[in-house]
């Protein structure tokens, strides 16, 4: 029988137009905290951004170094919602980041799983803010 690790997925890379553009609408407009940013040469550097109080996911921004690289900006999940971003502070979390201009597609609803809308990031790519209804 084959004995497993735990495991648990890290980070996700996310590919952007400009490391500290993003930085600046991570943090600024979603309250994210920089975990890490670490300069390795040549203008790269090791970005690692997350929700305050993150348990263990974290968005790896990697700044775009080719042409199509370029092209899957904004349009990593082919216009489908790509990353779910749950809170226990729904409507809070959704009056402040409309305050700061983050872009919604519709208004909040309801649905069997909790309240959820549809936002975009400062390069398009499709978010759910989410608050899951209590188990």
């Amino acid at each position: 029988m084959l004995a497993f690790m735990a495991q648990r997925i890290a980070h996700v890379t996310l590919v952007v137009r400009n490391y500290d553009e993003a930085i600046a609408f991570y943090t600024q407009k979603l309250g994210f905290e920089v975990v890490e940013d670490v300069a390795q040469g040549d203008g790269k550097r090791w970005v690692v951004i997350a929700p305050a109080n993150s348990p263990s996911t974290s968005l790896l921004l990697a700044q775009a170094a080719s042409d199509e690289q370029l092209q899957a900006v904004g349009n990593q999940a082919g216009g489908r919602v790509f990353l779910f971003l749950h809170t226990s502070t729904f409507w809070d979390d959704y009056h402040r980041m409309k305050a700061q201009g983050v872009t919604f597609l519709e208004e909040p609803r309801q649905e069997p799983y909790g309240d959820v809308v549809v936002f975009q990031d400062c390069y398009g790519n499709k978010w759910d803010l989410l608050g899951p209804k209590p188990a």
